[in-house]
């Protein structure tokens, strides 16, 4: 009897773990680029290297990347940024933990509009941010892509005067974070 209890019970924790395992959706490929454009000039960089979790279940989503994974078209621009703006050597990643604000199932196929809430962690400074996106789900995999700005001074990125007609106050970045089921 004293067996039949303990099966019975080891059955029902793998149960449970797997259909929690079920419901998460990590990235297996991503990037994030952003956007500055001013009269004088534009600065553009590309990040492939995301790291991203949605919980299906919950509704949760967590996005972490390494500053320096940036890469620009020049490599003196590339410097500055990681050195003198984002001091990445003293803040070395960004990240965004949130959850969906809509109640969407995602293990449906599906063309899904999305807002996430939560916080954004850029330069040591977590501010609230709200993200408009989009995820497209075939029942296993998820394509999730978004587009938002972000204000260098809240995040107490400063600009030097000599540059700052070269950078835009406000950044625009877009993400586009393809996810598998984890199993």
């Amino acid at each position: 009897m004293k067996r039949l209890f303990i099966a019975t019970l080891l059955m029902c924790a793998v149960a449970i773990s797997y259909t929690a395992q079920a419901q998460l959706y990590q990235a297996q490929s991503g990037e994030i680029s952003f956007f500055s454009k001013t009269p004088l000039e534009n600065i553009d960089a590309l990040s492939k290297s995301v790291n991203s979790i949605i919980n299906v279940a919950t509704n949760e989503i967590a996005v972490q990347m390494r500053i320096t994974s940036f890469v620009f078209p020049n490599k003196l621009m590339q410097e500055h940024f990681n050195e003198n703006y984002l001091e990445s050597e003293k803040f070395p990643m960004a990240s965004f933990k949130g959850k969906i604000k809509e109640a969407v199932d995602l293990k449906k196929a599906g063309t899904y509009p999305v807002t996430a809430t939560g916080t954004a962690n850029i330069h040591g400074v977590t501010k609230p941010i709200e993200i408009k996106g989009t995820i497209i789900s075939d029942g296993n995999q998820l394509q999730l892509s978004s587009q938002f700005d972000i204000r260098l001074q809240d995040y107490q990125i400063d600009i030097p005067k000599i540059v700052f007609a070269k950078i835009a106050e406000v950044i625009e970045v877009k993400s586009k974070i393809q996810f598998t089921q984890k199993k």
